[in-house]
Formats: C-alpha cells, sequence, structure tokens
C-alpha cells in the first residue's frame, strides 16, 4: 500500500483544525476559515493523490487494536475500498465547495470563527464513519455526527427555534441510534466479530450463520439508518433542521450526514437477508412518496429542498431493498452534487433577498441574480431526472432495479414520484426566478460575492456531467464480482439499454415541469389550495405527523415520567427509604436523651443496670 499516511491524515486534519481553533483562533475570523478549509481541502487533495496511487479499486486496511478484553478485540482502523474512497472524495470534495461558500454566508456572523470549528468537527465525525472498518468505532463516530449535527443545527442558539430543532434532531436520532446498537451487540453475540471483513467472511463462508435472528439483526441495524437518513417515521426531524444556516443544510442534509444512513447499509449489505430487505424496500418508498407530497404545498425555500432530500433518500433506501446498493450509491453520490448546489443557491437567494425565505415574496430574480438562476436551472434540472443530467441517470439505474426486481408497485410509486418531484421543484423554480417581483426585498435583491457563486458554478459542473464519468464502474465492482467496466461513452447511452424506465422517467418528469409552468409562470398566490382543498392543507401541515406524535408518544411519555416521578417521590423515597430514614433518625434521637452529660443520671442508670444483672443471674 503506498501513502499509508496519508487516510490517517486525511480523517484527522480535521479535528485538529476544530482544536486549533477551538484554543487559539476564536478571535481570528481569517486564521479559523484558513485552518478548516485547509483541512478539508488537503484531506481532499490526499484522497486523489492515494486513489491515485493505489487504484479505486484497491482493498485493504490499516489496522491498530485499540481494545483487547478476553475474546473481545476492537481495533481503531481504516477500511480502504472503492466504496469508502468514493465516499472520500464526495465528503472532502462537496464538503470543501460548502467551507468556501460559508466564508461569503457567514461573512458578518458574530460566531464565524465559531461556525468553522463546528464545520470541521463535523467533518472529522463523518470521515470516520466512511473509514471505520468496524461497527464499534463506526458507532462511535455517528454519536459523534449526532452531537455535531446537534451544534450546527442550534448554532443561532439564541432563536428558540433553532433549540428546539437542534434537540428535535438529537432525540430523534437517538431512538434509530438505540435500535442500532441493539443489532450491533446481537451480531457480535452470534457471530463474535463487529469487524466488517470478518463478519463478511463469516457470511460468505455461511449463510445461515446468523440463522433465526438474520432478519431481526437486520432490521435492528436498518433503524440506525431510520434515523439518520430520517425515514418514516423517524423523518420528523430534518425539515426542522433547516433552521441551522444554509451551508449546515447543504452538509449535513444533502451530501453527508444524511447519507450515512445508505452507507452504512451498503457498507453491511452483506448481512441483510430477503425478509428484511423487503421491509427496506417499502420503507423507502413510502418515506419517497411521503416527502415528495408534502414538498409540493411547501412555501420555504429551504423546507421544500429538505423535504426534496428526504424524498431523493427514500429512493436511495428502496434501491438497497430492492437488491441495488449499486444504485443506491450511485444516486448517493450525483445527489450530493445537485443536492448540495440546490442548498447553496437557495442560500445565495436568501442572501440576495436580505434572509427571506418564503418564495411568495420573491419573482423574477433571474435578471438581478443571473448566476445564482442558471445554476439553480442546471440542479433542479439534475433533480427532475431530465438528461444528460446527473439525476437522470442515477435515477434511471433505480427505476431499471424496480423492474429486474419485478416489483412493479414500487416502480409505479417511484415513477409518480419523479413526476411529483419535476412538479414542487419547478414551483420552486418558476415562483422565485420568474413572473414579478412581488416585494421590495425582491426588487432590490442582488447577486452573491464570488466566495459563494464559485462553488456553485463547480457543483453545476458536477450536476451537469455526473451521470456518466464512471461513478457505476467503481460502486459496480464493490458489489458484483464481474461487473462490466464500461467507457464514458458507454455509460453515457446506458439508459438506453433499459428504455421502459427511462422514457416513462422522462416522460413524467415533463409532465410535472409542464404543469408546474402552467400554474405557477406568473402567479402570484398559490392556485392548489384551491383546487385540492383539505390534501393541499394537510400537505402544508405535514400530514399532521408533528401533532400525532404529540398527541400520543410524547403524551404517553409525559404520562409515564409524571407516574414515575410520583413512585420515586412518594413510594420509593417518601415510604421506603423514608421508613429507614425514620427509624433511624428515630433511634438516634432515642439514644441522644442517654447522653445527658449529669454524673447522677449516669450513676443512677449504672445502679439500675447492676441490680438489672443481678437479677437475671440470682432468678
Amino acid at each position: 500500500m503506498k501513502h499509508e499516511l496519508f487516510p490517517w491524515l486525511i480523517l484527522f486534519l480535521p479535528i485538529f483544525a476544530a482544536a486549533t481553533i477551538t484554543l487559539f483562533t476564536l478571535r481570528s475570523r481569517c486564521c479559523s476559515a484558513f485552518l478548516s478549509i485547509g483541512a478539508i481541502v488537503a484531506g481532499f487533495i490526499l484522497s486523489i493523490l492515494f486513489i491515485h496511487a493505489n487504484g479505486i479499486h484497491f482493498a485493504g486496511e490499516i489496522s491498530k487494536t485499540w481494545l483487547s478484553i478476553g475474546n473481545l478485540q476492537i481495533d481503531f482502523g481504516l477500511k480502504l475500498d472503492a466504496l469508502s474512497m468514493m465516499m472520500l472524495l464526495i465528503v472532502t470534495g462537496v464538503g470543501g465547495a460548502i467551507h468556501i461558500y460559508s466564508v461569503g454566508y457567514m461573512h458578518e456572523d458574530a460566531g464565524f470563527s465559531r461556525f468553522f470549528a463546528k464545520l470541521s468537527l463535523f467533518t472529522f465525525s463523518m470521515l470516520g464513519i466512511v473509514l471505520a472498518n468496524n461497527f464499534i468505532e463506526m458507532f462511535i463516530f455517528w454519536e459523534l455526527v449526532g452531537v455535531s449535527s446537534y451544534l450546527l443545527i442550534g448554532f443561532w442558539f439564541e432563536k428558540p427555534s433553532a433549540g428546539d430543532a437542534a434537540k428535535k434532531a438529537f432525540i430523534v436520532n437517538r431512538l434509530g441510534d438505540f435500535g442500532f446498537l441493539l443489532g450491533i451487540l446481537m451480531i457480535w453475540g452470534i457471530l463474535g466479530s463487529l469487524n466488517f471483513a470478518a463478519l463478511q467472511n463469516s457470511i460468505t463462508a455461511n449463510p445461515v450463520a446468523l440463522g433465526t435472528a438474520a432478519t431481526i439483526a437486520g432490521l435492528l441495524i436498518f433503524c440506525g439508518a431510520v434515523g439518520k437518513s430520517a425515514q418514516f417515521p423517524l423523518h420528523v426531524w430534518l425539515p426542522d433542521a433547516m433552521e441551522g444556516p444554509t451551508p449546515v443544510s447543504a452538509l449535513i442534509h444533502a451530501a453527508t450526514m444524511v447519507a450515512a444512513g445508505v452507507y452504512m447499509l451498503c457498507r453491511i449489505f452483506f448481512l441483510l437477508n430477503a425478509d428484511a430487505l423487503h421491509v427496506i424496500a417499502y420503507i423507502g418508498g413510502f418515506t419517497a412518496l411521503l416527502a415528495a407530497l408534502i414538498a409540493v404545498q411547501q412555501n420555504d425555500i429551504k423546507r421544500i429542498i429538505a423535504y426534496s432530500t428526504l424524498s431523493q433518500l427514500g429512493y436511495m433506501v428502496m434501491a438497497v431493498g430492492l437488491n441495488g446498493p449499486t444504485a443506491a450509491m450511485f444516486h448517493l453520490t450525483t445527489h450530493a452534487f445537485f443536492k448540495a448546489l440546490l442548498f447553496l443557491a437557495a442560500g445565495s437567494v436568501i442572501i440576495g433577498m436580505h434572509h427571506e425565505q418564503d418564495i411568495w415574496h420573491m419573482g423574477n430574480l433571474r435578471k438581478k441574480m443571473p448566476i445564482t438562476f442558471w445554476t439553480f436551472l442546471i440542479g433542479a434540472l439534475a433533480l427532475s431526472g431530465i438528461p444528460p443530467f446527473a439525476g437522470f441517470y442515477s435515477k434511471d439505474s433505480i427505476l431499471a432495479q424496480c423492474l429486474e426486481q419485478k416489483n412493479y408497485l414500487l416502480f409505479g410509486v417511484a415513477i409518480f414520484i419523479a413526476g411529483l418531484t419535476a412538479f414542487y421543484t419547478f414551483r420552486l423554480f418558476f415562483v422565485v426566478f420568474t413572473g414579478k417581483e412581488k416585494t421590495d426585498h425582491a426588487k432590490h435583491a442582488h447577486e452573491s460575492p464570488l466566495v459563494m457563486t464559485l462553488p456553485l458554478v463547480v457543483l453545476a459542473v458536477f450536476a451537469a456531467v455526473g451521470g456518466f464519468i464512471g461513478i457505476t464502474n467503481n460502486y459496480g465492482s464493490q458489489f458484483v464480482a464481474d461487473h462490466e467496466t464500461l467507457s464514458v461513452a458507454q455509460q453515457f447511452l446506458e439508459p438506453l439499454h433499459t428504455p421502459v424506465p427511462m422514457l416513462i422517467g422522462i416522460g413524467v418528469a415533463l409532465i410535472g415541469i409542464f404543469i408546474a409552468f402552467s400554474l405557477y409562470k406568473n402567479a402570484t398566490s398559490d392556485p392548489l389550495p384551491a383546487k385540492l382543498g383539505g390534501l393541499a392543507t394537510a400537505m402544508k401541515n405535514k400530514f399532521y405527523f408533528d401533532e400525532l406524535y404529540e398527541a400520543t408518544f410524547v403524551r404517553a411519555h409525559d404520562f409515564i415520567a409524571a407516574v414515575m416521578d410520583w413512585i420515586d417521590r412518594w413510594l420509593l423515597e417518601g415510604f421506603s427509604i423514608g421508613l429507614v430514614r425514620g427509624g433511624t433518625d428515630l433511634t438516634g434521637r432515642a439514644l441522644r436523651l442517654l447522653q445527658t452529660g449529669n454524673l447522677q443520671t449516669y450513676a443512677f442508670l449504672f445502679v439500675l443496670g447492676m441490680a438489672v444483672v443481678l437479677w437475671l443471674v440470682l432468678k
């Protein structure tokens, strides 16, 4: 293995930057930004150099013994293969663009240095998940990502809504992580190892090694992905997380953190049996449909994109469940390009609109923000699955996977979602960038500075060409031993091999765009509520899931907590402990009466005691 030191540097440079900023450079905005950006850009360069030296299809581990207790040995190791190295490029590449963009977006914020320290902490945590070679190490970094996201979502902690959103994200993720931990313990108890390579060797040698616990173990592991990747029923935290700064939304909720669940499922794909995959596929499909419907009636520019992220994550999870980890990782990669682009373009709009986020207060921004307009259009076309943009290829691979598995129900759901995606994406686009200015802020909007628009242009390039530059070659070799390597030209024409999903996918996307154009080209208010009635209200209110959880789980939790408080306060402390405490107190008070300090009393008690002893002896 060449340049063995590079992966360690890639992992630890961001935490070094975070510590240095926190301890020494909080008062120097320039040094803080330089350290944070330098760490992640250096990581991107080192990733390229390592891949160039060893090849993208290199497979190996660098491991150091961390804990050894009896038969349990836990390593701190780095797993280096096509899957992790591609994710390294995504996290450091897309993350680096977001870091640079953040210099302009957070320029006037008082917490500028603190923000970059937290970004670096998050980057370190995410890289740890990507490189971990065993479950315990992954779980530790998994929780560090949770802490980092809590800090970033609640960055503007003086806003009650930001604090509430951070707590909500943290607590909801803990629910999923509890199941994840149980699954890890179950796998260790049955297979006796936590190392991914050792586990895969055990399953390869004996496919039924997990026995009857295979489905339960797989679904418990999936709980971790349900939390991190915001799948139903734990999907409610992600839209509220938009309370954080827009670069946080791009980094956490588009390119990296929420993708961690999908990445983890693909990393441990060999552990998932057919029954577990069946459940995973339908959970993903339902989440994708639910989020797409909700996105149709949202008016906050970031929340629309957030629900779109939920929907696309559902696509990825569905692909994993349909035995298509290659298609899932392909869509994860292209999604990182165009969704980070859309979030950052939305942030550019927000800055240009003086922090206005309601799309119905915008309009005609294409003339005032031309770079943002064109880059957002590229991202919208990619998200909608219009050829030849990146989203078209990765979405087509998922649709083809549905047909390959002969799951026509999920294929129909995926097609319907594709039409909805194009509709709500261009609803947003037409309302924001076309028509007339609806407010004074829209009339006086301005283009963002170069430090913000340059990352948009770079991401737009990858959103345009990312579908046919060979991404599936790398992922395919990870999951299929005899995967055929295709040239760029073959990749470009690959969807032609599955013409049915390709043509239907393009058709529904164009229909969605056309309907959005018809309804919103010059609209000053939303015409859909009048047409859909109660359904529009339900979609706008997120199908009342938050209210449902408040009325059931939260109230049940509060009731149980109140009962336990009463038991603790009155039965345990008041009666049981109080009885012991009171008895001891009374005994002590009685004995205290014997210690009067009066000599006559002591002489009397002595004589009385002697008399009692003599009476007992003589009797």
